[in-house]
Order: structure tokens, then sequence, then C-alpha cells
């Protein structure tokens, strides 16, 4: 058996079965981690979804931030975005079969037997892994009832971006969903900041002035000392981090740059390039 985990695929459905080639995977004993994001942007989110969901126990989802903005608009709480490319996958006969099996699905997986976890954007700085474990199970537990869509409209928002200023089950639940799926920097304070997206060197040299009180979440978190971490979400990081036990699997495949997959057991790295560029 051999485990391999891939980045946002945002709908690049022909480039993840060719990844997938790359690799031999056999859905009968190998698994495949995938970091949030399956759908948005790309030409066929509905192909991807529905394959995603065939693989069954053999697939291991994190839901991402344009996964979890799709049940929104399925839901009637938010349009779809210009960029999105859902008009199929909205439309198409099992919509309403994918959407309750992607509402089924965690914001954090434990990767096999390992301290490793995965995660769509990481893991909030102000948390302890235990926090995260519990949030990420509170978090799911609402998205998965029969007030799904209460929850969805209320997910909405930037505040509160301080853990400790999220006292009701609201708060929490906005600020859990933000933490896992939207975070990139953090002010130095911790606190969770969601308008930059450029790498850290490219930030640094583009606007010095307002990003030298931002950190990579990573540069600020306790946890990842002790586990290893694995997420997409950042696609400017083009899956290079400052640490070793950090890994960003986002390599923009939607944007006209490839695919990745690490195989688990020794880490290595195989990538598909995109079939077809997306305008932003």
């Amino acid at each position: 058996m051999a485990v391999y985990l891939v980045g946002d695929i945002q709908g690049c459905y022909s480039e993840l079965v060719a990844l997938l080639k790359q690799v031999a995977f056999n859905r009968e004993v190998d698994q495949l981690y995938i970091a949030g994001d399956l759908v948005a942007r790309g030409p066929d989110s509905l192909a991807t979804l529905r394959f995603v969901k065939s693989l069954k126990d053999s697939a291991k989802i994190v839901l991402g931030n344009h996964d979890l903005h799709l049940l929104a608009v399925y839901a009637g709480i938010k349009k779809v975005k210009k960029q999105d490319q859902l008009k199929m996958l909205l439309a198409a006969d099992d919509a309403d079969e994918l959407m309750n099996w992607l509402a089924q699905q965690p914001l954090l997986q434990k990767i096999g037997n390992d301290n490793a976890y995965m995660s769509h954007a990481g893991i909030s700085p102000q948390w302890t892994l235990t926090q995260a474990i519990e949030q990420a199970t509170f978090a799911q537990q609402r998205l998965s009832s029969s007030k799904r869509n209460v929850w969805l409209s209320l997910m909405y928002g930037e505040k509160p971006n301080n853990w400790q200023q999220a006292n009701t089950e609201i708060e929490k639940f906005r600020y859990t969903i933000n933490a896992f799926t939207r975070m990139r920097y953090c002010y130095s304070n911790k606190n969770l900041e969601f308008d930059h997206k450029l790498a850290p060197n490219t930030l640094l040299q583009n606007n010095k002035q307002s990003s030298t009180a931002l950190l990579p979440w990573y540069e600020l978190s306790s946890v990842i000392a002790e586990t290893t971490w694995v997420f997409g979400h950042w696609a400017a990081l083009m899956g290079k981090c400052s640490h070793q036990n950090i890994y960003p699997l986002d390599t923009g495949c939607v944007w006209g740059n490839y695919l990745t997959l690490l195989r688990w057991h020794d880490k290595k790295i195989f990538t598909e390039p995109t079939h077809k560029v997306v305008s932003k």
C-alpha cells in the first residue's frame, strides 16, 4: 500500500488522472489524501467530484474554501463567482448527492498513524494541536448536520481573527473555518490576516512597509515543531517552505503551473503540467 497526497485540484480532472497514472495508483490498496479545493476555477469540477467520491475510503479529503463556497452556492446562500466554472456541476442530476457527500468531509485529517496532519490552509498559531482537533470536529459536526445551510450562512466574515475573542459558537465556527481554509499570513501577535497572497520573499520585496508585521502562519505556530503538516491553498509558495516538516502542495495547476503529488513513505514529489490554462 502507498499513501499519496495531492494539492489543490480546482477542477483540473485530466491532470489528476494523469498524475495518478504516473504512480500507478491502485484504488484497491493505495490511499489518496486531497488538500482541499477540489472544485472551482478548473474546467471539470463535476468529473473531479464524481471521481474522488468513487474512490470511497481510498480518498481522504479536507475541505477548502472553494469547496465550502460551492456548498453555500448550492444552498442559495451565495452566487457563483465570475471566475468559477461550476455550471455543469450545479446542473448535474447527481448534484444533490455530491453536495451531501462533500458536506460530510472534515477540515482536518491525520495522515495514517504518523504524527502528521493535513488541512487546507494550515493550523492557527493560536491553537494547540488538541484545540485544532477539537475545533475541526466542532465545525464538521455542524456542516454535516441538518442545519448545514444555517452554518454555511454564518461562516462568512473576517472577525474574530483572534481566537481569544471567539466567545460564542458562531464566532468559534467562523474563526475555525477561516483558520483551516483561508489563512496564509498572521500578524506578529498571531491574529489571522486575509489580504495577502504573495510568497513571503515577494511580499517583502514589493511592500516592505505593510508586510513587516506579517509572518506566514507556520513561522508562528509552536505545533509544527512536533508535528508534520501538509497543506494547500497557497499557490504562490510553489511547494517551497522554510520548514523541513511542512509540505505546501498547491502549485497552481489551474493557473498554468502544475499539479503536485507527494508519496508519503519516501517524500518523493511527482508533478503533472497543466493541460489547459485558466485565465484569472
